[in-house]
């Protein structure tokens, strides 16, 4: 089976993630950019990668854009994010990121990732910092709120390649 992961990263943890994946299932692997100009007509299966941001995945309406032109695919997406793979909001945000019908066509996966400030954007970097200022002045924050508070205020990694697994599993399907 031809497989090619597809990967858009802004502070690297999509990057490894994809690596992690194309070696494991002798995938190829691209940078979106570089996929764009491709044709993909060959590959069997075609997983794509990116960074969750406010409850979507970053550049997913590529993606979307080509679901009916793959059709007769195997179609994985797959988001990294900042949160613990536990978390609850992690598989509402996953259920919205597809309507009914492309749920039928793709199955979607979350890893946890974590935060590099070192490596992100100037605009990315200010509305984290608002986000947390917001945060810390509100009053009665909840335990939920102040946990995020903690997380959030500097750069951390809980990425593991254990969180591939589900994915691997997926493509033997």
């Amino acid at each position: 089976m031809k497989i090619i992961v597809i990967y858009n990263s802004q502070t690297g943890f999509t990057k490894r993630y994809a690596k992690w994946i194309a070696k494991a299932a002798g995938a190829d692997c691209l940078e979106l950019s570089a996929a764009k100009k491709k044709d993909l007509s060959m590959y069997e299966t075609i997983i794509f990668g990116s960074w969750a941001c406010a409850g979507s995945i970053s550049k997913i309406s590529w993606f979307k854009g080509n679901i009916d032109k793959w059709a007769g695919k195997k179609l994985i997406a797959f988001c990294v994010g900042a949160n613990p793979i536990d978390n609850p909001k992690v598989e509402v945000a996953l259920n919205q990121i597809f309507n009914e019908s492309e749920q039928k066509k793709v199955k979607t996966f979350y890893c946890p990732g974590g935060f590099n400030y070192e490596k992100m954007s100037a605009v990315s970097k200010f509305m984290m910092k608002m986000f947390i200022k917001t945060l810390k002045a509100k009053k009665d924050k909840t335990k939920e709120e102040q946990t995020m508070i903690k997380m959030i205020s500097s750069s951390y990694d809980i990425s593991d390649k254990k969180y591939i697994e589900p994915i691997l599993q997926y493509l033997k399907e």
